[in-house]
């Protein structure tokens, strides 16, 4: 018996997209983006009348809509402010020093570059093998501090978005026992700072879309970017997992970071749960009068 094969299906071509329909689902995804950092911008008291706002831009995506998004807002925000694009070049090998000064020459926007050879520092100190993002931000968080200083920044804007900081809380979770993330507002340890998150509640994917369709000329790190194995690579497949199998779970986290109920958690440096259902005013025993019992009694004989 002849076997007869059929001839293969044409490959039919992928359908052109509808302009106007493309268009509209741009239109869309700029209006929400701009009204997320809008609402995170008033919710946390971000940027006030006056303030001089140190754009941190690293080149990525996200720090390039941020800014985007700022210069957005600053044309029809209720108070004036001034915005600077500031970049560590950090000297990595390759590094393409050209691309961000034309890009912010181009949109009118001022900036400074700062340079400091932090990527030999954090290749001769870090082990092979071991991540360097720790020492890699100390050191970029210093430079940053410093030039903010010394120029009278009154913020500094970052760019974190809503993925990031669900994936902050989960590393905090795993790996250091301790519920915390990146808050959308935050002043520095030393008390001289306020860092400001304006997308700490825009979707990734958004951000991804949003980039790809301004073309930013973006600036891969050969640095932290190489290195397949960090934890946080590892928590980010999680969630992408998640958010493929439980459409909405990971928007579901993130709102719950935004609605901590202390006294349904167990730290009671958050919640008086020693006043809580207490019969007068007599003083309680501490710990170790609880614990003495413990040790007077002998363990049982098997």
């Amino acid at each position: 018996m002849t076997l007869v094969l059929n001839d293969p299906l044409p490959i039919r071509p992928a359908a052109p997209a509808d302009p106007r329909k493309q268009a509209h689902e741009r239109a869309k995804l700029a209006k929400r983006l701009r009204r997320q950092v809008g609402q995170a911008i008033a919710d946390y008291g971000m940027i006030e009348d006056g303030d001089k706002v140190m754009v941190c831009l690293s080149g990525g995506k996200d720090s390039y809509t941020m800014l985007d998004i700022l210069l957005q807002l600053q044309k029809k925000a209720p108070v004036r402010f001034e915005l600077v694009a500031v970049n560590l070049d950090q000297k990595q090998p390759g590094f393409p020093e050209h691309v961000l000064p034309e890009y912010l020459r181009s949109i009118g926007v001022p900036f400074t570059i700062l340079e400091q050879d932090t990527y030999s520092v954090v290749k001769r100190v870090v082990p092979e093998g071991k991540t360097m993002c720790s020492l890699c931000s100390r050191m970029r968080r210093g430079a940053l501090y410093t030039h903010a200083k010394e120029q009278g920044f009154t913020k500094i804007a970052l760019g974190h978005h809503r993925d990031d900081l669900v994936a902050t809380f989960f590393m905090n979770l795993f790996f250091h026992a301790k519920l915390a993330s990146m808050p959308p507002k935050l002043r520095s340890d030393d008390g001289e700072h306020v860092v400001i998150r304006p997308l700490a509640t825009c979707r990734e994917a958004d951000l991804v879309a949003y980039a790809d369709w301004k073309q930013f000329p973006i600036i891969p790190c050969t640095l932290c970017g190489s290195q397949e194995n960090l934890q946080r690579k590892q928590v980010g497949r999680m969630l992408a997992a998640w958010d493929r199998e439980f459409p909405g779970r990971v928007d579901t986290i993130a709102r719950a970071l935004a609605d901590v109920r202390p006294s349904q958690l167990a730290d009671t440096k958050l919640f008086d749960f020693l006043s809580l259902g207490r019969l007068g005013d007599a003083p309680l025993p501490d710990a170790h009068a609880w614990l003495a019992g413990d040790e007077a009694s002998p363990l049982p004989e098997f």
